[in-house]
């Protein structure tokens, strides 16, 4: 907290007299509290940065308290429709691309599942690619903003893609346009929680998280029901609605009222926001991060075990009609991932807040072994029922994978740098997200079933999951460096203070000396 400028002079520690009112321009005196021999080298630097900011540049730093509710809850239902009906539509995907088959399929094409499947891979992997450009557009231009247009661009992408003709425009609008809307009105009902919520933002994230597994279970039946009465290009269209929901609680993403403290200095606490719009920060893209090696290996081995990851969603329920062709809810596959993931999400993060520090990490490891052993075990299913015990275990540990990605981030990386951390993996996820269904599809149309590409899909998550167990010994090993080199530096300077402070009392016993003589 900067002291006020008109404290009287014995305050500051010096045995001066000190004009009262503003320090001039350039002068060495700081208008705080000189450190004390109790405080530490860094929070005396703190201290230094915080007074040399002066006050307008302290009070653009810190935001407004989280009100902790009020307009706050709405803000939550908004992020959570949001969260829902991006993630619901590309989780239930899979009833899509059965519809895209039917309708855009020939006999003559034996490519067919290799180009349908690129829809939805390319439109989730958009996403995902999209996070770190659309994190810069929401520091610089407000989450209300960033929010509305992202919506409003992925309604045009849904739109347009209910009047092609053909699968190949479908790349452009749904993959690509509609993607990158989803994304842009996703990332800030991230980063608008943070804003209202700090005591409950735990149990805000939950909920906000959650309206994706409700939305992937409802989903599937509803689309079914639409497609099987109005075809594709009509279901499409009704999806357009969620869309246009969204755009209007984007309009929910207003920035706090001002504070006591912002009124009495003549300011709003608009302007808090409205003038980060004029200072970006400094470092867009921090990529010292990778500079973490335990974080460099996470980023590595996250997207090397999610090239199978997305395969499921894609092409389970082509799978489904082509082996359990007498079943009739066949999407009830779909519902049970989406209601164990949101299991999985609520009993894992309680889970985690007991695992101390990194070591967090091992239940992303449990999580990949069991999502690659249970994509393995897909094709050995002969029967409906244990398909859909197969799906309520991948669910559970998906929701596992999903809930502990922000701890994880928060533990190698400190708070300061969660964000882009986050924002660069989710980025680097794109990657393997888009590639995996369509050499899945690839597969299927050379081989005639998909049993070897749910083989082929479940290696990835183990070789990730090996990768991601290093992670803890290299964290480990990293902290022990800087306490041993902060140890050497804090003794070095405890030898400097004390040889100070012998050669200044030597000087004061001369001294005296010398006056006795």
């Amino acid at each position: 907290m900067v002291p006020s400028q008109e404290e009287p002079a014995a305050a500051r520690g010096t045995g001066e007299a000190q004009p009262l009112g503003p320090a001039p321009m350039g002068a060495t005196e700081l208008p705080g509290p000189a450190p004390g021999p109790s405080d530490s080298p860094e929070a005396a630097a703190e201290k230094v940065e915080v007074e040399l900011a002066g006050p307008a540049e302290a009070e653009l730093r810190e935001p407004p308290e989280p009100p902790e509710g009020g307009w706050g809850w709405l803000v939550m239902l908004a992020a959570m429709w949001c969260n829902g009906s991006v993630f619901g539509i590309q989780n239930a995907c899979g009833v899509l691309f059965v519809s895209m088959l039917e309708t855009f399929g020939s006999k003559d094409d034996d490519k067919m599942v290799f180009k349908t499947a690129w829809v939805s891979s390319l439109s989730m992997g958009m996403i995902f690619f999209c996070c770190p450009i659309a994190s810069v557009f929401t520091d610089i231009f407000g989450c209300r903003k960033t929010a509305v247009v992202g919506a409003a661009v992925g309604f045009i992408g849904l739109m347009s893609s209910s009047f092609v003709k053909s699968i190949e425009p479908l790349y452009l609008t749904y993959g690509i346009i509609f993607a990158c809307g989803c994304s842009f009105a996703y990332q800030p009902s991230l980063v608008i929680l943070g804003h209202y919520f700090k005591k409950r933002l735990g149990l805000v994230n939950g909920i906000v998280t959650a309206g994706s597994s409700i939305f992937t279970i409802l989903l599937p039946l509803l689309l079914r029901v639409l497609i099987d009465s109005v075809g594709l290009f009509y279901t499409l269209r009704v999806l357009c609605i969620f869309m246009f929901v969204l755009f209007l609680a984007g309009f929910t993403y207003r920035p706090l009222t001002s504070s006591t403290k912002d009124k009495e200095s003549g300011s709003s606490g608009s302007s808090l926001f409205s003038r980060r719009k004029f200072n970006p920060p400094k470092k867009i893209f921090n990529f010292g991060l990778f500079k973490v090696t335990a974080y460099a290996v996470w980023a590595v081995g996250i997207p090397l075990a999610l090239f199978g990851y997305f395969v499921p969603y894609v092409h389970l329920m082509k799978h489904v009609e082509e082996r359990f062709q007498d079943e009739k809810n066949k999407e009830v596959v779909l519902m049970c991932i989406g209601i164990t993931s949101g299991v999985g999400r609520l009993l894992f993060g309680r889970i985690a807040d007991y695992v101390p520090g990194v070591k967090k990490v091992y239940l992303q490891v449990l999580s990949f072994f069991f999502i690659g052993l249970m994509s393995m075990m897909i094709p050995l299913c002969s029967v409906f029922g244990a398909l859909i015990a197969v799906c309520l275990i991948m669910g559970l540990f998906d929701g596992c994978f999903i809930c502990i990605m922000a701890p994880i981030a928060f533990e190698l990386v400190g708070a300061q740098d969660v964000s882009q951390a986050i924002g660069f993996l989710l980025g680097f996820m794109s990657v393997p997200m888009t590639v995996g269904p369509p050499i899945a599809g690839l597969l299927r149309d050379k081989l005639g079933s998909y049993d070897v590409s749910f083989y082929l899909a479940g290696i990835p998550p183990l070789i990730g999951g090996v990768v991601l167990c290093f992670i803890p010994w290299i964290h480990s090993k990293k902290q022990r460096e800087i306490s041993k080199t902060t140890g050497g530096e804090k003794m070095e300077k405890m030898l400097g203070n004390q040889n100070s402070l012998l050669s200044s009392s030597s000087g004061i016993f001369k001294k005296e000396s010398d006056s006795i003589i």
